[in-house]
């Protein structure tokens, strides 16, 4: 059986884990009575954890929101996700991320044992993080809309089409989803009757209407794919698959923040490309900068791309020709 300083620390990290515990199985994970519990609880109140307790035979016990942020318990590995977590902070979309994320490193890695500091230091030596180059987003503004989200809050908002028109919503928001490396926003447009996308840096929330809505039934259980499925249903009209001969790492650089790429291993990778036609999409793929080939796309772009094959062979035809012309005549150095 723990000690009591080790039970509550123990304790502790339970309740940080799940929102509600029952008395009889938080007695049965630490191998003590329903009472020893009971005065276990009313240590931790002593010591400034607002512990909240519900009374009956369903009754149980959760930690409560408080002034002051309590101590956190890590173990190992929730550890090492933090630290590489706040390590790779920086260029995810969100404004002023980065400056918060070193603040909070510096603080966790004073109390790192060593043995974990050196898996935090392997992985970040050995990790290579592409930058980002979507628009940020300001923290507070999703702060803001994903409070509205968990409480049921219409918002007024403005937003930016992406022709540049603006407008005036009021919508019911959902969810939050980042993809790619922009920040959407799924919600139900009361106006237009029907869910709507909003990228999050293009919109500006409005003063509190003080309305609240009831939930509704989501347009799709992944949303992540409606996401992207919207996106490219609205701008896009021509897809293709594609394995690159490059890494992921430098592809992602080359291609719209919001293509889909997923590696293959060290040197190639898989490109969900699209474009507005299919002569904008051969473009695309030949900015890519690497051999590739096509598995799923249109046959127009299979077309566009040989009479692109064919127009770039004839521009280039005659180059060979013209060096050893240039070289015969060059005087000897």
């Amino acid at each position: 059986m723990l000690d009591t300083s080790a039970r509550l620390l123990r304790l502790l990290a339970l309740l940080q884990t799940r929102r509600d515990w029952p008395g009889a199985e938080l007695a049965s994970r630490l191998g003590v009575t329903t009472r020893t519990v009971r005065n276990d609880m009313a240590r931790l109140r002593e010591l400034g954890y607002p512990v909240e307790a519900s009374p009956g035979v369903a009754g149980g016990y959760r930690l409560a929101p408080g002034g002051v942020l309590p101590p956190l318990l890590l173990d190992d590995d929730e550890a090492v996700a933090v630290a590489v977590g706040l390590r790779t902070a920086a260029g995810r979309g969100v404004a002023s991320m980065e400056e918060s994320a070193v603040r909070a490193l510096v603080k966790l890695e004073q109390v790192l044992p060593d043995r974990l500091r050196h898996r935090v230091n392997a992985l970040q030596a050995f990790t290579v993080a592409a930058a980002s180059s979507g628009p940020e987003v300001d923290p507070q503004l999703l702060a803001q809309v994903a409070t509205a989200c968990r409480d049921h809050h219409v918002l007024r908002i403005d937003y930016r089409k992406h022709d540049g028109t603006d407008s005036t919503r009021s919508i019911e928001p959902h969810r939050l989803v980042h993809w790619g490396r922009r920040w959407y926003l799924v919600a139900w447009d009361r106006g237009r009757s029907g869910w709507r996308t909003f990228r999050a840096d293009r919109l500006r929330v409005g003063a509190p209407t003080g309305h609240r809505y009831l939930p509704r039934d989501l347009p799709d259980e992944d949303l992540a794919a409606y996401v992207r499925r919207g996106i490219r249903t609205a701008i896009h009209r021509c897809e293709a698959r594609v394995t690159v001969q490059a890494p992921a790492s430098v592809v992602v650089g080359r291609v719209p923040p919001d293509v889909l790429i997923e590696p293959i291993d060290e040197g190639s990778c898989v490109v969900h490309a699209y474009g507005s036609t299919p002569e904008v999409l051969a473009l695309h793929l030949g900015w890519l900068d690497a051999d590739f080939t096509v598995h799923d796309g249109p046959p127009e772009l299979v077309a566009c791309l040989g009479r692109l094959a064919a127009r770039f062979g004839a521009a280039v035809s005659e180059l060979p020709s013209r060096r050893t012309a240039a070289g015969r005549s060059r005087p000897p150095s």
